[in-house]
């Protein structure tokens, strides 16, 4: 059974110079197929995935280089479906400012669905270690490490929301997106790396889960 709906919208926000352009244009058709509007001053990337259900497309806000916070209208959130928070390992800033992000987002659209993703993985001089990366455990946000330029997990934060906005738990991608050559190919030490990561953050995770059931059965006490 073909999904019903084919268009979603997706926000992406985070800081300036976090990778959200190099994100943006690792998808072909996005790059090719996007529309200015003058009136907000935004781009929109329409991104095409073929999965299991049928072809489902995202449609990409991009701020253009509005990375103030506050340059950005209501009209970049309004009858937003899903969103994408970035910020940049390399950078402590950027994880910093991801709080002010998400409010912005629930300013104007309760329950939406975000992936949080900390970006340039693939630079070896990561400021922001997997134990402190705790901002989406407690506000119930989905995370993935990611590199834009190596195209490491690009597709992750897509499925997971794809998931998310169609209901579909089993939905997944029967053909890979049309990505450009990566510009950096991660050796097997770093994807041994990003693997032990993973590992840490999914205890982190655990920890979490544990600290607060504890609170809640002292609360009830």
């Amino acid at each position: 059974m073909e999904l019903q709906k084919l268009d979603y919208k997706l926000i992406l926000v985070g800081d300036g110079g976090v990778g959200k352009t190099t994100f943006i244009k690792r998808h072909l058709t996005g790059e090719f197929e996007k529309k200015y509007i003058s009136t907000i001053g935004v781009e929109v990337h329409p991104i095409l995935f073929f999965t299991n259900y049928g072809p489902l497309r995202f449609n990409l806000w991009d701020t253009a280089g509005q990375d103030d916070q506050n340059s950005l209208g209501d009209g970049y959130y309004i009858a937003s479906h899903c969103g994408i928070i970035m910020f940049d390992v390399t950078s402590k800033t950027t994880y910093k400012s991801v709080p002010k992000w998400h409010k912005n987002i629930l300013r104007i659209c309760d329950n939406l669905p975000i992936v949080l993703v900390g970006n340039k993985v693939d630079i070896s001089d990561r400021k922001i270690k997997a134990q402190q990366i705790l901002y989406h455990m407690r506000h119930n946000l989905q995370y993935y490490d990611i590199s834009s330029k190596s195209s490491y997990q690009f597709e992750k934060p897509f499925i997971y929301l794809a998931r998310r906005m169609t209901g579909k738990t089993d939905l997944k991608f029967v053909e890979p997106p049309a990505l450009l050559p990566p510009e950096v190919v991660l050796t097997s030490d770093m994807l041994a790396k990003l693997q032990k990561t993973k590992k840490t953050q999914k205890y982190e995770k655990d920890l979490e889960s544990i600290k607060e059931e504890s609170n809640e059965d002292q609360e009830d006490m």
